[in-house]
């Protein structure tokens, strides 16, 4: 994600945050912004290394991990009631709760 908001960037990955959570979007617990990040990448266009650099790290890590550990639960994480009836296929599905104490 890229974001160019000035010296206020923080701000603006906030937003993108809560934008995310309107689309129903999982959102990682991590995020990161760069000050200045013009002056932390070298002529071969890579980032140089800091504290900038691991944090980033970091927050790629994070990405990676809550993809892997969600992917095989797709189809339950986008069935919704409310767009099943709305299309018109059938609302009656197994009792969702047993999920939360385990079968």
């Amino acid at each position: 994600m890229q974001v160019s908001a000035g010296s206020q960037s923080f701000n603006s990955v906030n937003t993108l945050r809560l934008l995310g959570r309107w689309m129903r979007m999982f959102t990682i617990r991590n995020q990161s912004s760069i000050a200045m990040a013009y002056k932390e990448f070298g002529d071969d266009d890579r980032m140089r290394p800091s504290s900038y650099y691991d944090r980033i790290v970091d927050v790629m890590e994070e990405l990676v991990r809550m993809t892997v550990l969600m992917r095989p639960h797709v189809a339950q994480l986008v069935d919704r009631y409310s767009e099943r009836k709305e299309t018109g296929l059938p609302v009656a599905r197994e009792d969702h709760s047993a999920i939360a104490i385990g079968r």
